[in-house]
């Protein structure tokens, strides 16, 4: 299984990265699966619900199923946050798995960078190590700088670049 993560400033264009690499992989017949990484307490269940209800009553995960989808929530209650490595390890194997966010992290990444959204600020390609690529307007980069609608040639780039995981 490969991974190649996605990152760049806030209001870049970083999701709709996330869902053109999908959309081209699906496209090519390949498996390809998501981590988001969120800064802040996300919500996935709906407060009165059932499974919203067995988590509050205190439950380490809940896993929802029916025909349609899977879900497994696990509550932390205060245990540290698992590291990238971890979540991989959980998923199913696919062709790849692109990880939106861990900026930080040292596995490959494209970056998202658009002049425009900027307000001033370089391409974090300039200062973070593992970012292997720009995809948007920077230009002068020593690194490959890709065209956001040749998703063709971003796929073609992230499938050569993505590192594999070890299970």
């Amino acid at each position: 299984m490969k991974m190649i993560g996605v990152t760049g400033w806030k209001d870049m264009g970083k999701t709709t990265l996330v869902e053109g690499l999908v959309a081209a992989g699906v496209a090519r017949g390949l498996r390809v699966s998501t981590i988001k990484h969120a800064h802040h307490a996300v919500e996935l269940d709906t407060p009165g619900r059932d499974s919203h209800r067995h988590r509050m009553a205190g439950a380490a995960e809940v896993l929802v199923a029916s025909g349609a989808r899977v879900a497994l929530i696990e509550e932390l209650r205060g245990a540290p946050e698992p590291p990238l490595e971890a979540l991989l390890a959980r998923m199913q194997t696919v062709d790849l798995v692109v990880v939106e966010g861990y900026k930080s992290a040292l596995h490959p990444k494209l970056e998202v960078f658009r002049q425009a959204a900027a307000r001033g600020r370089a391409p974090l390609a300039q200062s973070h190590p593992g970012i292997v690529a720009l995809v948007g307007d920077a230009a002068d980069q020593a690194i490959p700088v890709f065209d956001p609608n040749d998703m063709t040639a971003v796929l073609d780039f992230a499938l050569k670049a993505a590192v594999e995981v070890r299970r």
